[in-house]
């Protein structure tokens, strides 16, 4: 089995045993693994040579996968018109995407004991910087946290309060600022009755929105937060 790894670094194994992969050739590699089709030439040079010429761009495509060839196992499929990954290499990021949409995906049904949140993390290719690269991180960082909010919002209705907790509290690391996050971590709070927990994290939203973005938490996380008379007003504060 071929896997291609563009989480949190790049690597190709083959049989568990790493493949060198040419450093010139690792663009190519990873564009082809991120689209997950056949891909016309033209298009693949345009996109890791956007700086050069049409001539020299199709120039530096055929070098690279002159380069490419020299790899054991070899892990493209060449045609006059169009480059793709072999049919049997496998892309850690598929199998991410294939999770998150089922469990965005209310209609599914998912085998939630099967499901790690932990491959639900990860950032896509860190310290690269093209522009195919970044485009496809904010995508994946997205539907990574929908995800996560999903995975929570299930476990909850499952009773599972501490899994639950685990991975609406991995959606607010990824994104402190994202609200639907801490609201899915007070809601498992107060579905198990830790009130001054569901607080604390309400005051904590409130406090980063306030300092970063110069606004407060909806009315709707607001909302849940029903507080006693004798408890402090934090819930108290404007609301958008």
């Amino acid at each position: 089995m071929i896997v291609v790894r563009l989480l949190d670094r790049f690597d190709v194994t083959a049989g568990g045993v790493g493949v060198r992969v040419p450093a010139s050739a690792r663009r190519l590699v990873a564009l082809l693994a991120l689209r997950g089709a056949p891909a016309e030439r033209s298009y693949v040079s345009q996109c890791l040579w956007m700086d050069k010429t049409e001539a020299r761009a199709s120039a530096n495509l055929r070098s690279v996968i002159w380069r490419l060839r020299r790899c054991s196992p070899p892990l493209v499929n060449l045609s006059a018109s169009h480059l793709s990954l072999r049919r049997d290499v496998e892309v850690d990021i598929d199998t991410l995407r294939v999770l998150a949409r089922a469990l965005i995906d209310e209609s599914k049904t998912v085998e939630l004991a099967a499901v790690d949140a932990e491959v639900l993390s990860g950032e896509l290719l860190p310290g690269w910087c093209d522009d195919f690269v970044e485009l496809e991180r904010e995508r994946l960082r997205q539907l990574r946290l929908h995800a996560l909010e999903a995975l929570a919002h299930r476990l909850l209705r499952a009773g599972q309060h501490a899994l639950a907790l685990d991975a609406a509290l991995k959606a607010v690391a990824a994104d402190p600022l994202r609200e639907t996050a801490h609201r899915a971590v007070i809601e498992v709070h107060l579905s198990e009755g830790n009130l001054g927990e569901a607080l604390r994290q309400f005051a904590l939203l409130a406090d980063l929105l306030a300092r970063e973005l110069g606004i407060a938490p909806s009315r709707r996380t607001a909302d849940l937060v029903v507080l006693n008379p004798a408890q402090p007003d934090l819930a108290g504060q404007r609301v958008s």
